[in-house]
């Protein structure tokens, strides 16, 4: 539920509030806005007495959220969220693409590619230091010397970072490298692991499950809201259908609705969502008039000889001329791009 507070209502007031809620058992998520306050309370309302808490100084009134998801929902905040990481801003009137390999293999593919993406106008470099792959037999990732030279590609370019985290266990390390954390497709319903980045201060991206539906999407990402991080950004990556043409099937349709579902930022990984070079282009750009926030691109500078998902990257020039066919398209929907 959402406790509205006066417009006059003071701090003293506001704390008094949470401290009740607290009391009877209630997470509470205060949301100072330019003209009132509102607290949402998570918790159950059957030990709750509307009546007195009504009564409390400064109250104005107490509304019920209807949806499942609480905290991420439009009914909870109405204002969209932004993601901030330093100067680079996830879900403003920019748009923000994340550009780099599937995978870190060594120090001069890295390098190359992070410099690559970001002459192209990519403002955060994705590359994966532990790799979740289907056969046990194929490459797993660098790991921690991954995450090093992940670092090292931060230092030498100033692109934000951003890789994925497998294991709660992993949580603190990759914490010290990345500005951002991935949460992958197989991952979105690990319950612990959502819970362990929410008690973090890191931001994470949340892609949506293999098949999982936008409710179980937006209720992960409540897991990690309710646990205190809320700079959450969703990340649409196809989902697994009957269809074989392509690997997955992109659920464009899903960044209107889930803008219209939830206050927090959504981006699109279209590499994924396609498993092939040839259709990342015309679907990025199809999801950027959709409404995306942002996009996941993979860029490696020779595809053939990847060691992950080579089939569905760009090589840097042609990241470079997607990157400027899709300026137009910003521009037609009031987004800028670099």
């Amino acid at each position: 539920m959402i406790v509205v507070m006066h417009r006059d209502a003071t701090q003293e007031d506001i704390r008094r509030v949470e401290e009740y809620l607290t009391g009877m058992g209630f997470k509470t998520h205060p949301i100072y806005g330019q003209v009132k306050t509102v607290i949402g309370a998570v918790g159950d309302k059957s030990c709750l007495n509307k009546d007195l808490l009504s009564n409390l100084t400064g109250v104005e009134a107490i509304v019920s959220i209807m949806k499942p998801y609480k905290l991420v929902s439009r009914e909870f905040k109405s204002e969209d969220t932004t993601v901030a990481v330093d100067d680079v801003v996830i879900g403003g009137r920019d748009l923000v693409i994340m550009a780099g390999p599937c995978a870190v293999e060594n120090r001069h593919q890295l390098l190359e590619v992070a410099q690559r993406v970001k002459e192209a106008g990519a403002k955060i470099l994705r590359g994966g230091a532990y790799k979740p792959r289907t056969s046990p037999y194929d490459f797993q990732g660098l790991e921690l010397e991954g995450l090093k030279l992940l670092e090292e590609a931060k230092q030498a370019t100033g692109l934000k970072v951003v890789t994925e985290v497998m294991d709660t266990r992993d949580v603190e390390l990759i914490s010290r490298y990345a500005d951002i954390l991935q949460i992958g497709a197989r991952n979105m319903q690990n319950f612990r692991l959502l819970k362990e980045v929410g008690q973090g201060d890191k931001p994470v991206i949340l892609k949506r499950g293999l098949a999982a539906t936008i409710e179980e999407w937006l209720m992960a990402a409540e897991y990690i809201v309710s646990e205190g991080n809320g700079d959450v950004i969703l990340c649409e990556r196809g989902i697994r259908t009957y269809e074989t043409a392509a690997r997955n099937t992109m659920d464009i349709n899903t960044i209107p609705i889930v803008k219209q579902y939830t206050h927090l930022p959504i981006i699109a990984d279209p590499s994924h969502g396609t498993g092939n070079w040839k259709l990342v282009g015309p679907v990025s750009q199809g999801l950027i008039a959709a409404g995306a926030d942002g996009l996941l691109i993979e860029v490696h500078p020779d595809p053939a000889c990847a060691l992950c998902d080579g089939a569905q990257s760009l090589q840097p020039h042609k990241f470079q001329q997607l990157m400027d066919e899709l300026v137009p398209i910003a521009r037609a929907v009031d987004r800028g791009l670099k």
